[in-house]
């Protein structure tokens, strides 16, 4: 267990200023608090703080986080209160420790739902301070390194907790060594065969390049030194997750990979790393598409280095970041590195969210809480934002916008404004028409082809790459939806009050609406649109004293009379099958008996028979749903085509119409489908409110295109809401 001078040497040796005192005091206190408890390993609790305040001080973090870190279990498993914390070492630890503590209460990895509030629960504990975010992931860390004392089960699931958000975390706000240990830890504990695997083929290769890589370093090192520019150069090599991960996402064998060894050039200023980039390509030829310049087009979590690839020595493919020592301060400790002390002189904590384009993003993600309807959408957005694999591109006016590895014109558009994203129907990369689902490079100037009153086909949201884009076409889409379901209530309830004879307005409705549990107009209109609320109910509403006399009636297709009507109309019923029993198609195998599928199939449609041993031949249209039970049975089926040139028979099909109840709306439909030359075989019906009537009809049409021109036109009549055929 780390003595309490230790704590305070590793302290003075980055900032010699440091409050002796209040470590010393610190680290008394909260070793008398956990008194005699235990960890899962046997040793005493407090060894914990103790190693989660020696990683912070690698970060060179503040008197008052460290501290902070020693206290952090205190209020949670001890009888200290935060009003004793703040007495005894001051507001600023004490509220660093209680947001630790609520953080601790957090069960990350449960059901979806309370997963997803505890996350956003954490995103707004840590936007308040972000030291309490660095304490976290330093307990994290450590709480990793000791897994393998906990119980199977609970081992998995922490692992898993931890590369799904804090491994990412990490990496958004730039903490790169830490995320790196973080994904190793958890790989490790969750495919341990994989992780063996590629650990030793890791270690295998380090051995055998050992030399090279020696050369390499060398060579470069005197190569920069001739031109003046003193570097340091060093051998790296990727981590086994990272290399794990490229071999899963791209699906290729370990001995593919081609980058798994990197070379890290350090100089002293900005303007030397363009120097080295200059002498590199000059002495080696650079591999084409392999150059980023992330110092001019910073990453979002504040990481700058240029990136090339060029044939070195021994003709092997070198991988070399070039980078200064502040920037790579940055790359190794992200948001904690605004906070390091240098020279002596401790960075003020202001600076920490002013400096950190990462604690910016955060700050703005906790913004994006207001845009998402439900805490399951935001865990969404956040996830997808925390994988940051960027591509950069470009509006026509030159402004920048970062969006993730894979993202589309859609997402592009979106991330440039939400009514952009909503109105855009096609797109211009580089000056060029190109489908919105074409993946963006780093470069593109991409410019959105807008359309007013466009809305995002609902099938977008499987297409978008950020979550920023997939929750406000989900927005979108539900707010079309309930304008569809408004406008056909406002239909319903207009026809109501004409019924009632009393007149509709919005100002006499909007006095009503506590006694409809409904906040706003549209809100009612919605409910009734959607049959969950009775157009009557409104009316009485708005007019209490109104009494309904009169039930709409529905028609009984069983009385004698409703067929008179029928037919004097015009309307003629033929029982199932009556098309024929010698169907007008090619392929069928000899006398078989032949039959339509249960929702029929019209010439027009792509047909396939499907042969049931003893039953006969049955014709399904290609795209019914009831063709994937015979998927595996590949022999049963039957590849026919419609021989329809001469013939003048009628084909069976069913079709859905939902409409609104009253009286005539039966009588309208069946006239229009008699009119059009159709036959009704038979009419079921699905009463799902007063104000609705769902009905199906069995009828017979000549081909596909007589199908659509009735469909057509019983979506014009007034009282029908929806028209669709059913194949099935």
């Amino acid at each position: 267990m780390m003595r309490q001078y230790e704590l305070v040497d590793r302290v003075r040796r980055y900032n010699p200023h440091t409050d002796e005192d209040l470590l010393n005091r610190a680290y008394v206190y909260a070793m008398r608090a956990h008194g005699q408890q235990k960890r899962a390993s046997g040793d005493p609790y407090f060894t914990h703080p103790l190693e989660v305040a020696a990683i912070l001080t690698e970060l060179r973090l503040d008197d008052a986080t460290i501290v902070a870190a020693v206290l952090h279990d205190t209020i949670e498993d001890t009888g200290v209160t935060k009003a004793e914390i703040d007495t005894l070492f001051g507001p600023e630890i004490g509220s660093l420790v209680d947001g630790l503590t609520k953080l601790k209460k957090l069960d990350l990895v449960s059901k979806r739902a309370a997963q997803a509030e505890n996350f956003r629960k954490l995103l707004l504990a840590i936007s308040e301070d972000v030291r309490v975010l660095l304490v976290k992931l330093a307990d994290r860390l450590h709480n990793m390194r000791t897994l393998h004392y906990v119980s199977p089960e609970k081992r998995a699931r922490i692992a898993e907790e931890t590369l799904d958000i804090y491994a990412p975390l990490a990496g958004r706000m730039g903490m790169q060594n830490l995320r790196d240990e973080l994904e190793n830890l958890s790989f490790r504990y969750l495919m341990p065969e994989a992780f063996a695997m590629v650990s030793t083929r890791l270690e295998d290769l380090r051995e055998t390049n050992r030399e090279l890589i020696k050369t390499i370093e060398k060579e470069l090192t005197e190569e920069l030194a001739l031109r003046g520019i003193e570097a340091e150069v060093r051998g790296r090599q990727k981590q086994p997750y990272s290399v794990w991960s490229k071999m899963e996402r791209k699906s290729l064998a370990f001995e593919q990979l081609s980058d798994i060894f990197g070379f890290r050039v350090v100089v002293g200023e900005t303007d030397e790393c363009y120097r080295v980039i200059g002498v590199v390509h000059t002495k080696w030829p650079m591999v084409p598409g392999r150059f980023k310049d992330y110092i001019s087009t910073p990453k979002q979590n504040d990481y700058r280095s240029i990136h090339t690839t060029v044939v070195g020595p021994g003709r092997q493919r070198v991988e070399l970041q070039v980078r200064t020592r502040d920037m790579h301060d940055i790359a190794c400790f992200g948001i904690a590195a605004h906070a390091l002390y240098k020279d002596g002189q401790e960075a003020s904590a202001p600076a920490l969210s002013h400096e950190s384009n990462a604690y910016n993003w955060l700050k703005r993600t906790i913004d994006m809480l207001a845009e998402g309807s439900s805490p399951e959408e935001f865990l969404e957005h956040t996830r997808l934002e925390l994988f940051h694999d960027q591509v950069f591109c470009f509006t026509p006016k030159g402004r920048l916008i970062a969006l993730p590895r894979g993202a589309t014109p859609i997402d592009f558009a979106y991330a440039v404004h939400t009514n952009v994203g909503n109105s855009a129907v096609g797109a211009k990369i580089n000056g060029r028409l190109a489908p919105l689902l074409a993946p963006l490079v780093n470069g593109d100037e991409v410019e959105i082809v807008r359309a007013e009153g466009q809305i995002p086909p609902a099938a977008w949201e499987s297409i978008a790459v950020t979550g920023k884009a997939r929750a406000a076409i989900r927005r979108a889409t539900r707010d079309a939806v309930r304008a569809q379901y408004a406008g056909l209530g406002r239909q319903i309830v207009l026809r109501a009050f004409e019924r009632a004879g009393k007149k509709f307005s919005e100002e006499k409705l909007r006095p009503a609406l506590p006694r409809l549990a409904r906040s706003s107009i549209e809100d009612v209109l919605a409910a009734v649109g959607r049959g969950e609320m009775f157009s009557g109910d409104v009316v009485k509403a708005v007019y209490p004293e109104f009494k309904e006399e009169r039930k709409a009636p529905v028609p009984d297709r069983t009385e004698p009379g409703w067929f008179r009507m029928q037919k004097a109309q015009g309307v003629e019923f033929k029982s199932p099958g009556a098309a024929g029993a010698a169907l007008p198609i090619r392929g069928l195998q000899g006398d078989l008996p032949v039959s339509f599928a249960p929702n029929g199939a019209v010439p027009g449609d792509r047909i396939v028979g499907i042969m049931t041993p003893g039953e006969g031949i049955t014709v399904y249209p290609i795209q019914s749903p009831a063709l994937e039970a015979f998927d595996d049975q590949p022999e049963r089926w039957l590849d026919v085509r419609w021989d329809v040139e001469d013939s003048q028979a009628l084909f069976p099909a069913r079709i859905i119409v939902a409409a609104i109840n009253e009286p005539g709306s039966l009588g309208a439909v069946a006239t229009l489908v008699g009119e059009q030359g159709a036959n009704i075989d038979d009419v079921t019906f699905n009463k799902k409110s007063p104000d609705f009537r769902e009905m199906i009809f069995d009828i017979q049409v000549f081909d596909l295109k007589h199908l659509n021109d009735i469909l057509s036109r019983l979506r014009v009549l007034p009282m029908v809401h929806k028209v669709e055929r059913v194949i099935g």
